[in-house]
């Protein structure tokens, strides 16, 4: 039996050495390294840069802490409130004094959903009728109630979720307190 694994790992080793020999040998074969390519200057205009509307630091920060005190003023201080932009990028985050730690990603896809498809997520979340695939089954997105898109001239540029209270209607009200705090905020300008 050892004379058995002896021989197994000689075989083994034989192999890998004629192996990384072909390997060498293939790649010496290939002469000078490709050179590289230069970066292109592309200039900005309509027809080759997309501008994109983004919800800033300061409005994402505002926009959590009013969702998350609208929340606590109901007695509801353990849920997440996320913003994210389109992509679902996080802008800002904010969990509640004991906030389970599902919170943070239900919130994180309630706001993505609502700003992908720019609805609230009780509204999307009627459109399910579980007959088959359908636009739940998308990855990252949930459709419960708790998303509120953010939009800049009717176009969807961002999300707030929350996650965490016992009723989606209540998520869904303290999202829209967040999204109510920077709206209120771009008009008083």
């Amino acid at each position: 039996m050892k004379q058995s694994s002896k021989a197994l790992a000689a075989a083994a080793a034989g192999a890998v050495i004629l192996t990384a020999g072909a390997t060498a040998a293939a790649n010496a074969g290939t002469g000078t390294a490709p050179a590289a390519v230069p970066a292109v200057d592309v200039r900005p205009a309509p027809e080759t840069v997309v501008q994109q509307n983004r919800i800033s630091v300061g409005a994402s920060s505002t926009a959590v802490a009013a969702a998350l005190a609208k929340c606590q003023a109901d007695k509801l201080p353990f849920v997440t409130v996320a913003v994210v932009d389109r992509f679902g990028t996080v802008q800002a985050l904010l969990r509640g004094d004991n906030a389970a730690e599902h919170t943070i990603e239900a919130a994180r896809q309630k706001a993505y959903t609502a700003a992908a498809f720019g609805a609230p997520t009780s509204d999307l979340a009627k459109r399910i009728n579980g007959t088959g695939p359908s636009i739940a089954d998308l990855p990252g997105t949930l459709f419960l109630s708790g998303g509120v898109p953010l939009k800049v001239d009717g176009v969807s540029v961002a999300g707030i979720g929350v996650g965490g209270a016992p009723d989606g209607a209540l998520d869904e009200a303290c999202a829209a307190a967040g999204a109510q705090a920077i709206a209120g905020a771009a008009a008083g300008k």
